[in-house]
């Protein structure tokens, strides 16, 4: 998979044109023939939709795609029935929905999946049950050293180092702040990596850990700040960024820094959010195609989100990440020579070495 390089914030707060391609180009991204119908065929999907942010675009994306599956002869004429469960950032939630999408409502793999928490939980149940996973975005370190899971991302701990190494390269930073949540496996692997780098460089870094459900932004900007650091990156989901950087403008504190995040905050929707105050002075490293990229899939993904899903569904990096996750189980799906079951499907997932139509 091709990761971008980091794109200032500028090029977001001038607009992206998201020329969409005709309705028919969605429909031949999903397939061909008839709407499904006949016996369901269950897919999962556990994402962290309340809670401390929304972080569920991924699933969005990934549910459009299923929609224009099943409206374009689905899986070999069946239907996808799309399950997805909100885990609300607690781990028993987590725990309790993958037991109930495996137990109770028989899916036979998991896609689109976004948490912050899920795959910490569940790799183990996972990993015993025989379900694959190709999550639409990893986070925890579990999602991307367990067996039985594939994100479609590089994950926040590479992609906050990227913009790093860009500050690094570009911008002469030889301090940074690692600014994220205090998750286990999630924000300290995030900023040990950045970390192990600098140390490999001669670079200082300096954490602010913090507890994702009482975020106190004046807080953090201030703390971060006392670091003297050249460069802050806030490596948060784009809900939780969009008050620490307002409250970084409540100080006036862009020239005091290099702001930097990782793909979450490659967003449509976060130049509009943050305000004129930061156009040109923050740099988000992506991790797919440019969200205005004119790629097969690109229009694909959009011509989908437009005639299949909601206008409020978020156009970022992560709903790209649910659209290939939708994509690569969808064909998996249809080349199986077969009953379609748990086994099959992971063996499938397993053994495969392209996604063809």
């Amino acid at each position: 998979m091709k990761h971008a390089l980091p794109l200032t914030l500028a090029a977001l707060a001038c607009g992206f044109s998201l020329a969409m391609t005709p309705p028919a180009a969605a429909n031949e991204a999903c397939g061909s023939g008839e709407p499904a119908t006949g016996e369901p065929i269950k897919i999962g999907a556990i994402v962290g939709q309340t809670g401390p942010a929304d972080f569920s675009s991924a699933s969005k994306s990934a549910a459009a795609f299923f929609d224009c599956v099943n409206a374009n002869g689905g899986i070999n004429g069946r239907p996808v029935e799309y399950l997805v469960e909100d885990d609300a950032w607690n781990p028993e939630n987590a725990a309790n929905a993958a037991a109930k999408l495996v137990n109770d409502e028989g899916v036979v793999a998991m896609a689109g999946s976004t948490s912050f928490i899920e795959c910490g939980t569940n790799a183990r149940f996972y990993a015993d049950n025989g379900i694959g996973v190709i999550a639409g975005v990893g986070v925890p370190r579990e999602c991307f050293f367990s067996s039985n899971i594939a994100p479609m991302n590089m994950g926040p701990r590479l992609s906050t180092l990227g913009a790093a190494i860009d500050a690094y390269e570009n911008q002469g930073a030889r301090s940074f702040v690692c600014m994220a949540p205090n998750i286990p496996n999630v924000g300290g692997w995030f900023c040990e990596g950045l970390a192990a780098w600098g140390a490999d460089k001669g670079v200082e870094t300096h954490n602010v850990l913090h507890d994702p459900a009482t975020l106190d932004p004046t807080s953090l900007v201030l703390q971060a700040m006392a670091m003297g650091a050249d460069a802050i990156i806030v490596a948060e989901p784009a809900p939780a960024a969009i008050p620490i950087f307002n409250a970084a403008e409540d100080q006036d504190l862009r020239e005091e820094a290099i702001w930097l995040g990782p793909t979450s905050i490659y967003d449509t929707a976060f130049p509009a959010a943050v305000g004129d105050y930061w156009a040109g002075a923050i740099k988000a490293h992506i991790e797919f195609n440019t969200l205005d990229s004119d790629g097969v899939d690109n229009t694909a993904w959009l011509s989908i989100m437009d005639e299949y899903g909601n206008a409020s569904d978020p156009r970022d990096s992560f709903s790209q990440g649910g659209y290939l996750a939708a994509k690569i189980i969808t064909g998996v799906l249809r080349g199986i020579d077969g009953d379609i079951t748990r086994q099959s499907v992971l063996e499938a997932l397993q053994t495969m070495e392209a996604v063809d139509f």
